[in-house]
């Protein structure tokens, strides 16, 4: 809250919010063939549930990174290309499996 000056809690909320909301309309409006970057933190423990929607998705995966950080988190780089709305859908996947620390997916 201090660190961007924001006047309280509230304040706070209400710019994630639409932050949130913005990125979501940026995503909605991809369409037809697309290349993209998905970054995920997870925790280790939830490996299993990275490699069981990676396993839907390997259509558009061309690459993927695997990298162990510090305090059993791990880093996972996809390079996807294919259907925009398959990308939308391995996103939405990773987000409502409520396992992940951190999703960002990044547009070509």
């Amino acid at each position: 809250q201090n660190e961007y000056g924001y006047s309280g809690r509230s304040e706070v909320i209400r710019s994630g919010a639409r932050l949130l909301i913005a990125e979501n309309r940026e995503k909605q409006k991809l369409s037809g063939i697309i290349n993209s970057v998905l970054l995920l933190i997870h925790n280790q423990d939830k490996e299993s549930i990275v490699s069981d929607i990676k396993h839907r998705f390997e259509d558009i995966i061309k690459t993927q990174i695997h990298s162990h950080l510090q305090d059993d988190k791990c880093l996972e780089i996809f390079v996807l290309e294919g259907d925009a709305d398959r990308i939308k859908r391995i996103v939405r996947d990773f987000q409502v499996s409520g396992r992940m620390n951190y999703i960002k997916l990044i547009n070509a």
